[in-house]
């Protein structure tokens, strides 16, 4: 149990740094003032979630521990939803409706995109 633990542990170390240091794209980036580093972080989270499930279901390549690292702690440390609902939060509380809907509908549909895309892409393989 310890083991699983420690694992989960690093793995959300190192996805929640990679989160960090991607989410710096909302400082440089402005696209009609949606927070394009998470929208982006969501994106890849939901491909890579999608890649790993598709490996997990077509081999033993993931052990239960490379699992528990990559999908519960790297993923789960990288995806950043609730930062997602409390950006919108504020572009709603900033009167910038429009952006958040613009924000919400590009990260949904991208984000189902790529979870299916890193799905179907382990048939490559």
């Amino acid at each position: 149990m310890l083991k699983n633990i420690l694992l989960i542990g690093a793995g959300g170390f190192v996805g929640s740094v990679a989160r960090f240091f991607l989410s710096k794209l909302n400082l440089t980036i402005d696209f009609f003032s949606i927070p394009v580093g998470t929208m982006l972080v969501n994106i890849a989270g939901s491909f890579m979630i999608g890649f790993l499930t598709g490996i997990a279901e077509k081999s033993v390549l993931l052990t239960v521990g490379l699992r528990l690292f990559l999908m519960v702690g790297l993923c789960g440390g990288f995806t950043t939803f609730s930062t997602f609902t409390g950006e919108n939060l504020m572009l709603l509380h900033n009167g910038q409706i429009a952006a958040s809907f613009l924000y919400t509908g590009l990260t949904l549909i991208f984000g189902f995109t790529a979870v299916y895309l890193g799905f179907i892409s382990t048939n490559l393989l």
